[in-house]
């Protein structure tokens, strides 16, 4: 059984709780009937879905237009890389900050301030002259920060919606934002670069977005959403919704201090190992996110199907295309790995895991021979990145999902911000960097 105690002498809400809960015995265990969702929930469900969707475009924008920054400021490659790594410093630096805020207040004011925040930071630094370069590091560097109080709290709203089976599919379509959003960067920015001959307006449409985003969430999303009580959190792996049987008296909620969740946390094995994989897919994604529309043109460059560009405004048709194989294996990875947890968890209460891992191991054979032909053939190059991308995007709602079945849902919130630090120091704070100086 998968150790998910959170407590040496865990309150009575968190005994068993996670995937194997109902396999162990430990008193009497009561049904609880499921309510299906409200319309409402779902009309919240897509509000939220919308401002992910705007998240991950202002994520991806820099990227798109990476040779006209680079080329506006003047940077090398190594500086160039520091862009997203400041992004993603600042970032995960802030998520635990979000996440301990995102458990003990209220959540829709905190998504409200960071949408506000981020929004208007992305529209500021569209002004910024060349010579304030730093500035533009700094406008990044606040934006990291408003998207981490998004990405930390957004996902334990959804699950407080919805029930097991509605909540992993909720989950995957708020996921599938991730890979269409990042997608819709690329092709904004070189959209909006082509039409306007001007890369600063790549960063003055999504603020107006993100507006809009706002008074959806102002308007739509409750000030408070009931979280979930014991009474939903014990799963078993057959999705049956089991818990044991209260007495009375009992008290049923303790409030502990962050560090008390930090060290339960850190005794859950699903929770650090399945954390520690999103941080190896994680220094992949960041380094292929930043660098592979700009290291095309340069194979393109050297297969002498392009001439070097030596002007500010630059060819941008590798940023579209790359977005929009971003956009189509993103929606069908999450799809297919969603899918594929969904039938084999009735066959095997280890699928999650063991979805990941296929799917990463095969992601890395086909990122591997798509760098070794990009000098040779660019076609083939695109298709193995196409299927590399396919691959790493089965895990998004997947990984997701196992956090919210292992970990207590009053520690959510800080299990997401831990997770989001970990992977991001790890991972692609440093990747885009590195890559930038091994150029």
């Amino acid at each position: 059984h998968e150790n998910t105690s959170l407590q040496s002498q865990p309150p009575l809400e968190e005994q068993n709780y996670g995937a194997t809960a109902a396999h162990v015995g430990q008193g009497p265990f009561v049904s609880v009937p499921g309510n299906g969702p409200a319309k409402r929930d779902y009309l919240i469900a897509a509000v939220l879905c919308y401002a992910n969707l705007i998240n991950f475009m202002d994520w991806f924008i820099v990227p798109g237009i990476l040779l006209e920054i680079q080329k506006y400021f003047k940077l090398s490659d190594g500086e160039t890389g520091l862009l997203q790594t400041v992004f993603i410093l600042c970032y995960m630096l802030a998520a635990p900050i979000f996440g301990y805020l995102g458990d003990r207040y209220n959540r829709k004011i905190i998504l409200g301030a960071g949408i506000f925040f981020w929004s208007g930071v992305t529209l500021a630094s569209s002004f910024i002259s060349e010579l304030y370069y730093w500035m533009f590091f700094l406008s990044r560097g606040l934006v990291g920060i408003g998207t981490a109080s998004y990405s930390t709290i957004a996902p334990t709203i959804i699950a407080d919606l919805f029930e097991e089976g509605k909540r992993t599919t909720m989950l995957s379509i708020f996921y599938i934002f991730i890979p269409v959003g990042s997608g819709l960067g690329y092709v904004l920015a070189a959209g909006m670069a082509d039409v306007t001959g001007d890369w600063h307006w790549a960063f003055r449409i999504t603020p107006c977005m993100g507006g809009l985003a706002l008074v959806l969430l102002i308007l739509l999303v409750p000030h408070r959403t009931q979280r979930r009580t014991a009474a939903h959190r014990a799963l078993s792996i057959s999705g049956t919704i089991r818990v044991a049987a209260e007495k009375p008296g009992v008290q049923r909620t303790a409030r502990t201090t962050w560090c008390q969740d930090v060290i339960s946390l850190a005794k859950n094995w699903s929770f650090v190992w399945s954390s520690l994989g999103l941080t190896a897919m994680a220094f992949v994604t960041g380094a292929l996110g930043m660098w592979v529309p700009l290291f095309l043109y340069r194979a393109q460059v050297v297969q002498g199907i392009v001439s070097p560009c030596l002007q500010e405004s630059c060819d941008s048709s590798n940023s579209l295309i790359f977005g929009g194989i971003t956009i189509g294996t993103g929606v069908l990875g999450v799809i297919a790995g969603a899918e594929a947890a969904r039938r084999l968890r009735k066959i095997n209460n280890k699928a999650d895991p063991l979805i990941c891992a296929a799917s990463m191991f095969i992601s890395a054979l086909c990122i591997y021979i798509a760098l070794m032909v990009a000098q040779t053939n660019i076609l083939s190059t695109f298709i193995f990145i196409a299927f590399g991308e396919l691959f790493l995007s089965v895990n998004w709602a997947v990984v997701t999902d196992i956090l919210l079945y292992v970990v207590t849902p009053r520690r959510q919130s800080t299990a997401i911000a831990l997770q989001i630090l970990v992977s991001h120091l790890l991972g692609d704070a440093g990747s885009p960097y590195l890559i930038g100086i091994v150029s």
